[in-house]
C-alpha cells in the first residue's frame, strides 16, 4: 500500500484535496462513497471520496470497467481513473494504513463471517440431500463413510462458527475493553486467514456428498463453491494475515498475553488439549519464528483458538473435534473421523432447526 502513486493536492477547505491517479481494483463501484489512499503532501494519507459532489454534480473519477471474476458477480469490482475527484482527508496526513485498517479490520471479521456461513449453508445442502437420498438400501446419511463425511463438516462448521462469533464478541468489545481489543488484534488475522482458508474445500466435499447434483446450477452448491475462495483473498490473502500474527505477537505485548490466556483459560477439560497447548512454539517476548514457518504456527494457534472456544462453550462436539485436529497430526480429508465417533449424535445436532 506505501507503493501507492494516487497523488492527493490539498484544496482551500480544510481537510478537502483533489485526487489524481490510476486505481486497479475498487470495490463496490455502486457505493455512495468509499475510502481511498493517497498519498499527500505527509505522506499516504486516508480519504473519504463520495460519488457526488456537496452541490449533486458527480466527483470527477471514471469507471474504466468492471471485473471479470470467478464469483461474487453480485458485488462488482472496478478499475477506476482519479481525474481531480474531491476527498475528505480522514485521519491525520501520513497515518492513512493505520487509519484505515480501522475498517479492515472490520472487513476481516466479515470475512471470518462469510466463511462460516458459506460452510454451514454447504453442509445445510449435503445434509438435507443425505438426509432424503437412499442407496443401497438405505438412506445416504445411515451410510457409516458418508455419516463420517458429514460428522466432519459438522465439526469444522460448528467450530469455524464459534470462533468467528468469539472474535465478533471481542471486535464489539474493543472501544471499552483494552484486552478484548488486544485479543480482537491478533485473533482476527488467525480467524481470517484460517477460517477462510479452510471455506473452498469444504464446500467442495459438501458438493461431493451430493455427486453429480452437487456441481449443477439448479443447487447452490457451485454458487457457493465459486464464492468460497473470494473472504481468503479480501483484505489481505492469506500470507499477509500470517505475517500480521507474527508482528502482533512480537511487537504487542499485551495481544501475545490474551492470547495464551485465552487458550489457557482452556486447559483442565481435555487431555489431548492440554498436550497441544504445551506443545506450543515459544511465543514469548523476544521469541522469533522464522518467517517461512508463519503459516504453520497461524494454524496451530487457529485450531487451538477453535478448540478452545468449543471447550469453555461446553459445546459437546468439542472433544471429537480435538480428537480429530489436535489429538493426532489433522487427516488430509474430511471423512477420517475415528469410527468410534457418535455420528448420529453430532449429525442430529446439525441438522438445521425446523
Amino acid at each position: 500500500m506505501r507503493s501507492n502513486r494516487t497523488c492527493a493536492t490539498p484544496l482551500a477547505g480544510e481537510g478537502e484535496y483533489a485526487l489524481v491517479g490510476h486505481k486497479w481494483f475498487l470495490s463496490a463501484p455502486m457505493s455512495d462513497a468509499w475510502l481511498v489512499l493517497a498519498q499527500a503532501p505527509g505522506g499516504l494519507s486516508c480519504f473519504l471520496m463520495p460519488r457526488r459532489l456537496p452541490d449533486g454534480a458527480r466527483n470527477a473519477f471514471r469507471l474504466m470497467r468492471l471485473k471479470d471474476k470467478l464469483g461474487d458477480w453480485a458485488n462488482a469490482s472496478s478499475e477506476v481513473e482519479f481525474c481531480g475527484a474531491w476527498a475528505r482527508r480522514i485521519g491525520a496526513e501520513g497515518r492513512g494504513v493505520a487509519t484505515i485498517i480501522e475498517m479492515v479490520m472490520l472487513t476481516r471479521l466479515d470475512c471470518m463471517l462469510g466463511a462460516a456461513a458459506e460452510m454451514r449453508m454447504a453442509l445445510a445442502q449435503a445434509l438435507h440431500h443425505a438426509r432424503h437420498r437412499r442407496a443401497f438400501g438405505r438412506r445416504l446419511v445411515e451410510q457409516p463413510l458418508m455419516a463420517n463425511v458429514l460428522a466432519d463438516l459438522a465439526l469444522e462448521s460448528e467450530a469455524s462458527t464459534a470462533l468467528a462469533m468469539r472474535v465478533a464478541r471481542a471486535v464489539d468489545a474493543a472501544a471499552r475493553d483494552p484486552a478484548e481489543a488486544a485479543f480482537a488484534r491478533v485473533a482476527t488475522a488467525l480467524g481470517k486467514f484460517w477460517l477462510c482458508r479452510r471455506a473452498a474445500g469444504f464446500v467442495n466435499e459438501a458438493q461431493e456428498c451430493l455427486g453429480g447434483a452437487g456441481y449443477v446450477e439448479e443447487s447452490m452448491l457451485p454458487r457457493l463453491y465459486r464464492q468460497a475462495p473470494l473472504n481468503s483473498i479480501w483484505e489481505g490473502s492469506g500470507n499477509v494475515q500470517c505475517l500480521d500474527v507474527l508482528r502482533a505477537l512480537a511487537r504487542e505485548p499485551q495481544s501475545r498475553q490474551v492470547l495464551l490466556h485465552e487458550l489457557e483459560q482452556a486447559r483442565g477439560h481435555d487431555a489431548a488439549y492440554d498436550a497441544a497447548f504445551d506443545a506450543l512454539p515459544p511465543t514469548g517476548e523476544g521469541e522469533v519464528v522464522a518467517e517461512a514457518m508463519a503459516r504453520r504456527m497461524a494454524a496451530s494457534l487457529a485450531i487451538l483458538l477453535q478448540a478452545a472456544t468449543l471447550l469453555r462453550a461446553g459445546s459437546p462436539v468439542a472433544a471429537a473435534f480435538i480428537a480429530a485436529r489436535l489429538a493426532a497430526p489433522m487427516p488430509p480429508a474430511y471423512g477420517m473421523l475415528d469410527a468410534s465417533v457418535a455420528f448420529s449424535d453430532i449429525l442430529e445436532r446439525a441438522v438445521p432447526s425446523r
